[in-house]
């Protein structure tokens, strides 16, 4: 029977047919017939959109529209003064790789916006100012350059800057990946109980003193008995909600001798101090120290990266390609791409804050990594 289908003298014009009406019934056709690009199915299968390596220069094109937006978009207009990073393969889903996006955003003096919570998982990274301000389930946090700031998955949370003077933050967010699994929820209406009535709320009640998150769990290896046994937000996080600089700054600081790794250099995991886990059950992040002249060896991984210089200035090459970066632009690291960091100083070391969608793809079984050695020698390393 097949033999006869092949010898049909109006095969092509059968196919074609065929083909337009799966697709007008809105099919897909998995079977190969042809190394023609056309009708080849594997190769359209595979054809769909993907992420490319990508970098968003802060000074010279983000911080300048943000600006220029202080100036037309006040609170009264939106809730929200922020510029999410969209990666041209993916182009127009708002997403900077295919499972996260990063978001800038800058608050003029002394804005608040109201609390709300949503399923997406994220943090806050402070760029510059003392005074950007996130309360987090009722604990007031306010934080500087280099902060890391959690707003967990259903957890009620608000933005804005205290002090007087405007302040600029990153955010992260697995908005991409949750919208994929149609999870996304939202939820702007917050009320608290007030003598036996909830009423709405503009901010949220101060419940925790504004250091709880240091004084109880800042303390690797140390935890208090004595703390309060209520889980914090949703529970579904890490219950420190802040991690500050200063105490990763020392941590890379003291171990700047060591070896470390040939293909990630010095590398330290942001965790949940009670767990030993990453931060979210999605997403997680560290903080990456090249110290002076130092150039990592080619690294390829399944996770998708986002990495965003805090201090110094370099390079990275990303599936052949250069980018110079300098401090708090954005570098898109799709999944599956060899990329190497160089630090462009001999004197200077560079800090690198690093997101990455590697505890989501490790619960499916899905992480891989491999390095190239000094001999150019692939090596599987996970």
């Amino acid at each position: 029977m097949s033999t006869n289908v092949h010898r049909l003298p109006n095969r092509d014009t059968a196919l074609k047919a065929l083909y337009d009406e799966i697709g007008a019934k809105n099919m897909f056709p998995f079977w190969a017939t042809s190394a023609d690009v056309q009708n080849d199915e594997i190769k359209q299968l595979m054809a769909t959109s993907r992420a490319v390596p990508y970098l968003w220069r802060c000074a010279e094109d983000i911080e300048p529209i943000l600006n220029r937006a202080v100036e037309l978009v006040t609170m009264d207009d939106s809730e929200r003064r922020s510029l999410v990073l969209v990666n041209p393969g993916l182009a127009p889903k708002r997403a900077t790789v295919s499972t996260m996006y990063t978001a800038y955003r800058l608050n003029d003096a002394d804005e608040i916006m109201p609390p709300h919570k949503h399923s997406p998982s994220a943090v806050r990274f402070g760029l510059k100012g003392k005074g950007n301000f996130t309360g987090v389930d009722g604990e007031n946090i306010v934080f500087g350059p280099g902060d890391l700031v959690l707003t967990p998955n259903d957890t009620w949370h608000n933005h804005g800057t205290v002090g007087g003077e405007q302040a600029l933050n990153l955010s992260v967010l697995d908005f991409p990946l949750v919208e994929t699994l149609n999870a996304v929820h939202f939820d702007h209406h917050y009320a608290e109980e007030v003598n036996g009535v909830m009423v709405p709320m503009k901010q949220q009640s101060e419940r925790f003193p504004s250091d709880y998150s240091q004084r109880i769990y800042g303390y690797g290896g140390l935890m208090p008995r004595f703390a309060s046994k209520e889980k914090r937000g949703a529970g579904f996080s890490s219950p420190m909600f802040v991690y500050r600089w200063d105490m990763m700054r020392e941590l890379l600081d003291r171990h700047k001798d060591w070896d470390g790794d040939a293909h990630e250099a010095l590398m330290v995991e942001y965790i949940d101090p009670t767990t030993g886990q990453p931060v979210f059950k999605t997403i997680t992040f560290f903080v990456q120290m090249l110290r002076p002249g130092e150039r990592t060896l080619p690294l390829r991984q399944t996770a998708n990266l986002l990495v965003a210089p805090f201090e110094g200035k370099g390079h990275s090459i990303v599936d052949g390609k250069r980018f110079d970066w300098n401090a708090h632009d954005t570098l898109a690291v799709p999944g599956g791409m060899w990329c190497e960091h160089v630090n462009g100083s001999d004197t200077d070391p560079v800090f690198l804050f690093v997101a990455s969608d590697e505890p989501t793809q490790k619960k499916l079984d899905l992480y891989r990594k491999w390095g190239k050695t000094k001999d150019d020698n692939i090596v599987r390393l996970v």
